[in-house]
C-alpha cells in the first residue's frame, strides 16, 4: 500500500517553489514575450555568475556559517579587473594602472589569476576569524562586508571604470559551439563543486560539520582547516563571478555585486541548502538561482515597480529561510 502524501511537509519543502513556479506560468501567459528564446537567453545569462556566487555561499551555509561579505568582494573584483584591462587608448584610464603597457591577451588570464588570489585572501581573513577567534560568521563576514567596501572606495575613489579591451568582453560575449563562455564556465564550477561535496574527503567532512562539529571533530575532521578552505574557496568564486560580471557589463562601479550576497543566500534555501547546516546539493542550488531570476524577471515582465520588487524579493528571502527552520524544527 502506498504511503499518503504529507502535504503539509510538502509545502514547506516546496511551497516557494510552486508558487513561484505559478507566478513564472501566469506571467507567460499575460506576457508571451517572457518564454521567447532571448529573454529565456537573457535570464540564463543572468543565472550563471549568480550560480557561480550561490555555490560559493553554499559551503558556508552547509556547515551553519553564512558569508555577508560575498557582494562586496564579487565588486572588488571587477573593479579591480576593470582597472587592469581597459583599452590603452581610454580617455578616461584609471590613474593607478595608466602606465601598463598593452599586454596581450593572456594578461586577461593573468588578471583572473590576480582577483582571485585577492580575493582568497579576504576568504582566508574570514576562515581564520570564524575559526580560530570563534567569531560567530554573521559577525565576521559583516565585518568584512564593511571593510572590503571601504578598500574598493580607497582603491577606485568612486569613479565608475569603464573602456574595457575586447578581449575582455569576448569573454561574457563569446560562444563555444554555440554556447555562451558564461554557461560553460558556469558548468566547469557547478562539476567541479558537485565532484568536491560528493565525491571528496572535503565535501565529507563539511556535510559533518553542518550535521554536528563537535563530533566531526571528535571522529579527526581538522574543523578549522575545513573552514577556512571553504571560506577561500567562496571568495575566489565570487572573484571569478565579479571578474564575469565586469566582462558583462562592460563597465563597473563599487556598488556592482552589492546584496548579491542576500540573493545567494535565498537562493541556496529555495534549492533545499539549509542554514542550519549539514545538508544541500548544487543541483538545489542551482534550481534555486533559476527559480530567483525567473522572479526577477517576471516581476519586470509584469511592470511591477523596482521599489516593490524589492519587496518582493525580501520576502521570498525571509519565508525561504522561515521554511528552512521550519524543516529543521520538525525533524527534532
Amino acid at each position: 500500500m502506498s504511503k499518503k502524501m504529507d502535504w503539509k511537509q510538502f509545502l514547506i519543502n516546496y511551497g516557494i517553489i510552486c508558487v513561484l513556479g505559478l507566478l513564472v506560468i501566469y506571467t507567460g501567459i499575460m506576457r508571451p514575450k517572457f518564454f521567447t528564446p532571448q529573454n529565456l537567453r537573457s535570464i540564463a545569462l543572468n543565472v550563471a555568475p549568480r550560480f557561480i556566487i550561490a555555490v560559493g555561499v553554499s559551503g558556508c551555509l552547509i556547515t551553519k556559517g553564512t558569508d555577508l561579505s560575498a557582494g562586496r568582494l564579487v565588486g572588488l573584483a571587477a573593479c579591480i579587473a576593470g582597472t587592469l584591462l581597459q583599452k590603452p587608448d581610454y580617455s578616461g584610464r584609471f590613474e593607478l594602472t595608466q602606465n601598463l603597457p598593452a599586454f596581450g591577451g593572456w594578461w586577461v588570464f593573468v588578471v583572473l589569476i590576480i582577483v582571485m588570489l585577492v580575493c582568497a585572501i579576504f576568504g582566508l581573513i574570514n576562515g581564520v576569524v570564524i575559526s580560530f577567534l570563534s567569531v560567530p560568521a554573521f559577525i565576521g563576514t559583516l565585518g568584512m562586508q564593511l571593510m572590503v567596501y571601504g578598500i574598493c572606495l580607497v582603491y577606485t575613489n568612486a569613479t565608475p571604470i569603464g573602456g574595457y579591451r575586447n578581449d575582455y568582453t569576448y569573454v561574457a560575449t563569446g560562444s563555444f559551439l554555440g554556447i555562451p563562455f558564461l554557461f560553460w564556465i558556469a558548468l566547469a564550477v557547478g562539476f567541479l563543486m558537485w565532484f568536491l561535496y560528493n565525491m571528496m574527503p572535503h565535501g565529507k567532512y563539511m556535510y559533518a560539520i553542518g550535521g554536528n562539529e563537535q563530533a566531526a571533530e571528535v571522529s579527526g575532521v581538522n574543523v578549522k582547516k575545513t573552514k577556512i578552505i571553504i571560506y577561500i574557496m567562496a571568495a575566489m568564486l565570487y572573484a571569478l563571478a565579479g571578474f564575469l560580471l565586469g566582462a558583462k557589463a562592460g563597465g563597473t562601479s563599487v556598488n556592482m555585486g552589492q546584496g548579491y550576497e542576500l540573493e545567494a543566500i535565498a537562493a541556496c534555501t529555495i534549492g533545499g541548502v539549509s542554514v542550519n547546516g549539514g545538508v544541500g546539493k548544487v543541483s538545489g542550488v542551482l534550481i534555486g538561482v533559476l527559480v530567483f531570476e525567473l522572479l526577477k524577471s517576471a516581476m519586470q515582465f509584469l511592470g511591477l515597480e523596482t521599489n516593490y520588487q524589492y519587496i518582493v524579493q525580501g520576502i521570498v528571502i525571509i519565508v525561504s529561510i522561515a521554511l528552512d527552520i521550519r524543516k529543521y524544527i520538525a525533524k527534532k
